[in-house]
C-alpha cells in the first residue's frame, strides 16, 4: 500500500459512514477532501465485496466523467489503492474491479444513459454535488439502492458545498424533516452529516489557497466556498422568507376580484413539471393576497379538473393561463369541466425573472399577503434564482401570473 495518510476529518467520515446510517452527507467548503474521501469509501465497499455495484450520480454527465471518471476516483486508486489493477470501460463509462465489481458513472441530462443505468441495482449510490439535484431525482435513484450483497449494508452518500437552506439538503439532513410536507423523517437515524471544510485539508492545498483564494470572496461565497455554511438566503432570490411572514394574515377582508393563475406543464410523467395552480385576490382594501396553492403533477385533463374545481370552490372572476406552449388546447381543456368558465391566455414575451420583478415589488411594499402558509410554494419564491435555480418554478410562475392579472395596467412586456 502505498504511504497515504488520511485527513483527520475524512476519517470521522469514514467512521460516519461505517456506522448504522444508510444516508451521509459531506458538506463544506471548496476543495476539502469530500469527494476524495467519498471515492476512497466508494472503493473500499467495492473491493470488500465481490460483484457488488456502485453508482456515481452527477446532473451533467460531463461533469461525473471529467470530475471523478477522468480525475479523483483514478487518484484514489493510485494513492490508496496502488496495488489493485481496474479497468474503465470507455463506451458504457464504468469501472471494473478484478472481484468482479464495478462502479458506474452517471449524469441526470443523458436520459437514455441515465435510464439505462438506473435500471441496474447497486449497494452504493453516490450523488456527487447533491445541491444541483432536485429532490425528486434523488428519490427516483434511490429506489435503485437494492442490491442483495453479502457483508455489505446498502449506503447513499451525498456531498455538496451547501447551498441555502431552503434547498432539500438542509432540510432533510440538518432539519430532519421530509422537503415536501415538513413533517419529521420516520427513520431519522438514518440520515448523517459532517461538515468538513477546507483547513481539514491544508496539508493538500496550494500556498495561499484558503488565506488568499477562498478569504478573498464576497461574504457570500466566503460563506459557502470557505465557511462550509448553509445560506439563510438564496443568492439572486426576489423573494425573502421575512417578507412573506411579516405580511401573513389569517384572516381576510371583502374581496372585489378572484383570479387563478395556471402554468401549464407538457408532459405528464413523473419527471415532467408540475402544472402551477395558485389562486390570487384583490381586496376591497386596495391589497392583494394568495388564496390557494393547487398545483400538481398530472395529465391535462387532471390538472385542468382541479383548476375548474378551485375556480368554482372560490367563485374566481377568471383564469389565467400561459399559453406558449398549449395554445389553444388550454382553454379547450378548461370547457371540457366548465363550458362558460372565463379564461385569459397570457403569453410571455420575456424571462421569468423580468415577469417576476414587479411582482415582488408589490412584496417589498407590503402589498401582498399569503393567507395561511403555502410551504411548497414559498420555497420555490425564496429559493429561485436565475444563476443557479436547475428547476422550473412553476407554482411561482402561477402566482405571478394571477397577481399580475390582478394590477392594472399590465406592465409592458406582457403581450396577451
Amino acid at each position: 500500500m502505498a504511504d497515504f495518510e488520511y485527513t483527520a476529518a475524512q476519517k470521522a467520515a469514514f467512521s460516519l459512514i461505517s456506522g448504522s446510517s444508510k444516508y451521509i452527507m459531506l458538506f463544506g467548503g471548496s476543495r476539502s477532501g469530500k469527494t476524495f474521501a467519498l471515492c476512497c469509501a466508494l472503493a473500499i465497499r467495492a473491493l470488500k465485496a465481490p460483484g457488488s455495484r456502485h453508482a456515481v450520480i452527477r446532473r451533467h454527465f460531463n461533469g461525473v466523467k471529467t470530475s471523478i471518471g477522468m480525475d479523483t476516483l483514478p487518484k484514489v486508486m493510485k494513492l490508496r489503492f496502488p496495488e489493485v489493477k481496474y479497468t474503465f470501460n470507455k463506451s458504457e463509462n464504468y469501472f471494473s474491479f478484478p472481484n468482479g465489481s464495478e462502479i458506474w458513472l452517471a449524469g441526470l441530462d443523458d436520459a437514455q444513459r441515465a435510464d439505462k443505468i438506473l435500471g441496474k441495482e447497486f449497494a452504493t449510490v453516490y450523488f456527487n454535488e447533491c445541491s444541483e439535484l432536485d429532490y425528486s431525482s434523488v428519490m427516483t435513484a434511490l429506489t435503485r439502492l437494492a442490491q442483495n450483497v453479502p457483508r455489505l449494508r446498502n449506503k447513499a452518500l451525498f456531498d455538496c458545498n451547501p447551498p441555502g437552506k431552503t434547498h432539500w439538503t438542509y432540510r432533510v439532513f440538518i432539519e430532519k424533516v421530509d422537503p415536501v410536507d415538513r413533517v419529521a423523517l420516520r427513520n431519522a437515524a438514518d440520515y448523517a452529516a459532517i461538515k468538513i471544510n477546507p483547513q481539514d485539508n491544508a496539508a493538500n492545498l496550494p500556498s495561499g489557497y484558503i488565506e488568499n483564494t477562498l478569504a478573498g470572496l464576497p461574504e457570500k461565497q466566503r460563506r459557502r466556498f470557505l465557511e462550509g455554511s448553509f445560506s439563510d438566503e438564496c443568492a439572486g432570490a426576489l423573494w425573502k422568507q421575512k417578507m412573506l411572514d411579516d405580511t401573513r394574515v389569517i384572516s381576510l377582508p371583502e374581496l372585489e376580484r378572484i383570479v387563478i393563475g395556471v402554468d401549464p406543464a407538457v408532459t405528464a410523467g413523473e419527471k415532467s413539471d408540475l402544472t402551477g395552480i395558485v389562486a390570487a385576490a384583490r381586496g376591497t382594501d386596495g391589497r392583494y393576497y394568495i388564496l390557494a396553492d393547487r398545483s400538481c403533477r398530472g395529465s391535462p385533463l387532471e390538472w385542468a379538473k382541479e383548476v375548474v374545481k378551485l375556480y368554482n370552490e372560490l367563485e374566481a372572476d377568471r383564469v389565467v393561463g400561459e399559453v406558449n406552449n398549449g395554445g389553444d388546447l388550454i382553454e379547450s381543456l378548461l370547457r371540457e369541466f366548465e363550458p362558460d368558465i372565463c379564461f385569459k391566455a397570457v403569453r410571455a414575451s420575456h424571462g421569468k425573472i423580468t415577469r417576476a420583478e414587479p411582482v415582488a415589488a408589490l412584496y417589498e411594499k407590503g402589498k401582498v399577503s399569503h393567507h395561511g402558509i403555502f410551504r411548497e410554494l414559498e420555497d420555490e419564491m425564496t429559493g429561485y434564482s436565475p444563476l443557479v435555480s436547475l428547476k422550473s418554478p412553476d407554482r411561482m410562475d402561477a402566482l405571478v401570473w394571477a397577481l399580475t392579472e390582478l394590477v392594472q395596467p399590465l406592465p409592458r412586456f406582457f403581450v396577451v
